[in-house]
């Protein structure tokens, strides 16, 4: 049905920069929304960036200032530019999608070293 396929992930440096890109393939009608989670060991998945079909983004307070998300809407595709990367930004980033139901990619890890 919908499939999402992330790339980018991998290891970065504090202070460094990597940038995550999502693509939605598939019969897909409509697209609400798409974005990315995270998830760290021992913590709960929490939201990274979302942006809506009009153009509406959300950020989580501990990434504001530093990552981006911006997308292409005639590839179906998201992308998160890290800026700034933290140790904390370590995490199975997850893409996410919003159409008939949520989806979601199967996980891309980054890793931060210091």
């Amino acid at each position: 049905q919908v499939q999402l396929e992330e790339s980018g992930g991998g290891l970065g440096q504090a202070g460094g920069s990597l940038r995550l890109s999502c693509t939605a393939s598939g019969s897909i009608a409509v697209i609400l929304a798409m974005g990315w989670y995270r998830q760290a060991p021992g913590k709960e998945r929490e939201l990274v960036a979302q942006i809506t079909r009009i153009g509406t983004m959300y950020y989580g307070e501990s990434v504001k200032g530093r990552f981006t998300i911006s997308r292409d809407g005639a590839k179906n595709t998201v992308y998160l530019q890290m800026n700034f990367l933290k140790p904390e930004d370590t995490a199975l980033y997850y893409c996410h999608a919003v159409a008939d139901q949520h989806y979601w990619g199967q996980g891309t890890q980054v890793t931060v070293s210091s």
